[in-house]
């Protein structure tokens, strides 16, 4: 989610520069302060530093531990290699008198050759900090002090955005309905995050881009971990509506009534066999001036058991993730309304569950959608293209966006081209591709573009429709695209199969 917008105590200075929420994680918060204080004199329940393994010698680090590290490499017990850890307690041994930290945990981010590229070596940072959160909690620290690394002279503020957003989302763990053990208490989070620096204004300005993603990530994730009979087309309505009121923005929602009347069969079909209505979700963000609009889709399927075309029931638990497409683009609207960017941007959410109740759409029916292309139905279970191609039609003829761009767990085609490693990015438009790949590269979530064209376009001709909903078992994330491709016409259009990354 992160990437679709390119985000996101001393006597003499510190700053406390925000809060990480965790709206009903059933986390506590977490306070960053950014400090020049020395790393002695923080008592800190874990204080941290980063070392870079340097070949054949010991690692570069804080000059303070230079010692230690050097002892360590010596004795074999660190080399600071990429996510290795070697943790001392600081009030023992001969480290005894010179940290007041409780605890010191060195993490090491491997060699950084000249060939790594500034996105490798930031991605790097944000895995360091997953395991410094990780270390945390296996030890209880609910206070954590970082030197941010003073060899980094080419990442802003020695990687202070990167690290601080790796320990937030790495501190994250959804336990609203764990019940509580009084004989084995459960860590609550890091409740203090202190980054140390000498940068102190550049650090603060990227520990606010890293907590304002962060918390925008951590409340899509709140909402995929629901279940689906708890998170649904109401609960993605109500917390639109909520969300716009609290930043200013204009939120829209239109009831089945509403989609019956604009000819959306798309929406309606999916619906066909639930108890709960189906809802089209719109919240927008427009700053006094702007010159571009930006349409932000995405897929909000709050359960899906395939419909008619049942799913095996192995694994269907896992079915209420299909609305992370539709999570991600509300939690960034949740940051854009914080980083007020100068473009107008639109966020619309298709929510219903799809479910094989009396009336349920059928193989073999036939569906008009908003834009009048009629479909053939040839399988219930590829419902995602159904809902998503009324809502981007509708986005594009209302709002006129200069750019499209939707999310979809649409297809397990994906997962098998791509693993759970990188989105499968499809376009009709060279530079917004490049744009998009740019911006996953930047922020740690690669996508890789896929093909379209008519010869997938042609595995989806119906002899009875305009187009059907699956075009075979080849290339099925291809002209699961392909079906959207219908329904953008001009308009630069970016579609992310996030089947395997949600």
């Amino acid at each position: 989610m992160v990437w679709i917008y390119g985000m996101v105590m001393s006597t003499v200075y510190a700053s406390i520069i925000g809060k990480s929420i965790a709206r009903d994680s059933g986390m506590k918060e977490t306070k960053i302060i950014v400090s020049d204080r020395q790393p002695r004199a923080c008592p800190a329940s874990l204080l941290v530093f980063l070392a870079a393994e340097s070949k054949d010698a010991p690692p570069r680090s804080d000059e303070l531990i230079d010692s230690l590290v050097s002892d360590l490499f010596h004795l074999g017990d660190f080399k600071g290699k990429k996510e290795e850890t070697s943790l001392q307690y600081a009030q023992h041994g001969p480290l005894a008198d010179r940290f007041a930290a409780k605890r010191l945990l060195l993490v090491g981010l491997g060699e950084l050759k000249k060939e790594l590229s500034r996105q490798e070596i930031m991605e790097r940072l944000r895995c360091a900090g997953g395991v410094i959160a990780g270390t945390a909690r296996q030890v209880k620290a609910e206070s954590v002090v970082v030197v941010l690394p003073h060899f980094l002279t080419d990442i802003s503020a020695g990687g202070a955005e990167q690290i601080c957003e790796g320990i937030l989302l790495g501190d994250y763990h959804f336990v609203k309905y764990k019940k509580k053990d009084p004989e084995d208490p459960r860590f609550p989070g890091i409740e203090e995050l202190t980054l140390l620096t000498s940068q102190v204004q550049a650090a603060r300005s990227a520990s606010k881009r890293a907590a304002v993603a962060a918390e925008a990530t951590i409340t899509a994730r709140d909402m995929a971990h629901e279940p689906g009979s708890t998170w649904t087309p109401q609960s993605f309505a109500d917390f639109a509506r909520s969300l716009g009121a609290a930043k200013n923005m204009k939120c829209t929602v239109l009831e089945k009534s509403h989609l019956q009347k604009a000819g959306m069969g798309g929406i309606l079909a999916v619906n066909q066999g639930s108890a709960a209505a189906p809802k089209l979700i719109i919240l927008e963000y427009a700053p006094k001036t702007y010159k571009r609009t930006l349409l932000l889709v995405g897929k909000g399927l709050t359960f899906d058991s395939g419909g008619v075309s049942l799913k095996p029931a192995a694994g269907m638990q896992d079915m209420k993730y299909d609305m992370c497409g539709g999570a991600a683009v509300l939690a960034v609207m949740q940051a854009v309304a914080v980083e007020k960017p100068r473009l107008r941007v639109i966020a619309i959410v298709p929510a219903t569950d799809n479910m094989s109740g009396a009336a349920a759409l059928k193989p073999g029916d036939i569906i008009t959608h908003y834009n009048g292309t009629t479909a053939e139905v040839i399988n219930t279970d590829a419902e995602g293209r159904l809902i998503l191609a009324d809502a981007i039609a509708y986005g594009i003829k209302k709002f006129k966006p200069d750019g499209v761009i939707d999310l979809a767990t649409l297809t397990g085609a994906v997962i098998i081209g791509l693993g759970h490693h990188r989105s499968g990015l499809f376009s009709n438009d060279d530079q917004l591709a490049a744009q998009v790949l740019s911006a996953g590269d930047a922020t740690g979530e690669p996508a890789w573009r896929m093909p379209l064209g008519p010869e997938y376009s042609k595995q989806i001709e119906s002899d009875v429709a305009d187009i059907k909903n699956i075009g075979g078992k080849e290339a099925g994330a291809i002209t699961a695209a392909a079906y959207l491709e219908k329904f953008v016409g001009d308009t630069p259009w970016a579609h992310l199969d996030i089947a395997g990354t949600a």
